[in-house]
């Protein structure tokens, strides 16, 4: 099972180390020296982590055969994702591997079924849950803990509240996201 770890930020320095946003509860597993990380786009890597370090509150990486800045900078808004074992689960219930989402009945709080998730988008903002939608089409749902407050694993779905609008007609990546400035309220996602 494959899990986006991190995403690539800018290149720091001339040395070849780039910042990294942090996707997972276990960086210093997942992100350690020597880990090896597939990425999407797919060409990119794969990528084994050579060194880390903390800088200013932000996690710097540096990747064997990435020695400029050049070449960190290519890296930009890569996502790195580590292979887990499909039974791991994490350790904080609030928080979900994507694989654990993805086939995921939607529902209103009022009981009527929207679709099921077929992704999760990782955008630089929030995650969004990719819905594909029982009368066609797809519906983006930003996965905060105000708009999904529930999630079931066990009975296989996520109950949503959306805000006014939402859900009405077709919402494009820069549709409504909700109070993005609010990142208190936003879901642990692992695999993110």
């Amino acid at each position: 099972m494959q899990l986006v770890v991190a995403r690539i930020g800018r290149a720091h320095g001339i040395k070849g180390e780039v910042s990294v946003e942090v996707r997972t509860d276990e960086p210093e597993v997942r992100l350690a020296p020597g880990a090896v990380l597939a990425t999407d786009p797919p060409e990119t890597g794969p990528l084994t982590v050579a060194g880390g370090r903390v800088h200013s509150g932000r996690l710097l990486l540096r990747f064997e055969g990435v020695a400029d800045r050049t070449a960190a900078e290519a890296l930009r808004n890569t996502l790195l994702i580590a292979e887990v074992d499909p039974d791991e689960q994490p350790e904080d219930p609030e928080e979900f591997y994507d694989h654990q989402l993805v086939g995921l009945d939607v529902v209103t709080g009022d009981g009527v079924r929207v679709g099921s998730v077929t992704e999760i988008a990782h955008l630089p903002g929030q995650d969004l849950l990719v819905v594909a939608r029982d009368g066609g089409g797809e519906a983006l749902i930003p996965f905060v803990a105000e708009i999904v407050p529930t999630v079931d694993l066990a009975a296989r779905r996520a109950v949503v509240t959306p805000p006014p609008g939402l859900l009405d007609g077709e919402e494009g990546p820069e549709g409504d996201k909700g109070d993005e400035g609010d990142e208190g309220d936003e879901r642990g996602d692992a695999g993110a």
